[in-house]
């Protein structure tokens, strides 16, 4: 509060008036009404949700819980994925398990062909490493076919393969293995 001089009166100036009047009205705005109350997580919900129990949340939250979700992370997010991408010249690496567990294919998409190259030589023999299971498979050559993998020069933009036989299905869905084609090495790929 200010004293005005003349009449000796006092008074509050109109910026603190209007800066109180915003800072209240932002509050009462941002508190939820009556009917909103039910469906706010409660203050403790984290600890909560983090400890496992599931007092403190939502009835909704705890139907969701249950639910699979069909997200899937990026499994080359971060340095990984710019390893691949800036090295190799290659991303989206993938391994899956297809034919009743009988091949394993490797796919990836290049995106810049000079560097990919190496992927795709004809002369250098793929293996897939599974230290787990204490296996190495490689890409089998069919008499009429040839070798189950792709070889032709590679394209920015286009994706690739190469199946690796796991006859005796030693690797199984959701191991760790490493693709190693002469100097190129993924490790760490699960098997989808």
């Amino acid at each position: 509060m200010f004293k005005d001089t003349k009449s000796g009166s006092r008074f509050m100036p109109l910026a603190v008036i209007l800066v109180g009047s915003m800072a209240v009205s932002n509050t009462f705005s941002q508190t939820p009404h009556a009917g909103q109350m039910e469906n706010q997580p409660s203050v403790n919900a984290p600890a909560v949700a983090a400890s496992g129990m599931s007092g403190g949340a939502p009835a909704r939250q705890q139907s969701m819980a249950g639910a699979r979700s069909s997200y899937r992370p990026n499994r080359f997010a971060g340095r990984a994925g710019t390893y691949y991408r800036l090295v190799w010249g290659v991303d989206s690496l993938a391994v899956r398990w297809t034919e009743s567990g009988e091949v394993i294919k490797f796919t990836y998409q290049v995106l810049d062909p000079d560097k990919a190259k190496t992927l795709n030589d004809k002369k250098l023999e793929p293996s897939l490493i599974d230290q787990k299971a204490g296996v190495k498979l490689v890409v089998p050559a069919l008499e009429k076919v040839g070798q189950l993998r792709q070889t032709s020069t590679p394209e920015a933009g286009k994706s690739y393969w190469m199946a690796f036989s796991n006859k005796g299905r030693h690797v199984k869905r959701g191991d760790r293995v490493s693709v190693v084609i002469g100097s190129f090495h993924a490790d760490g790929l699960v098997v989808d």
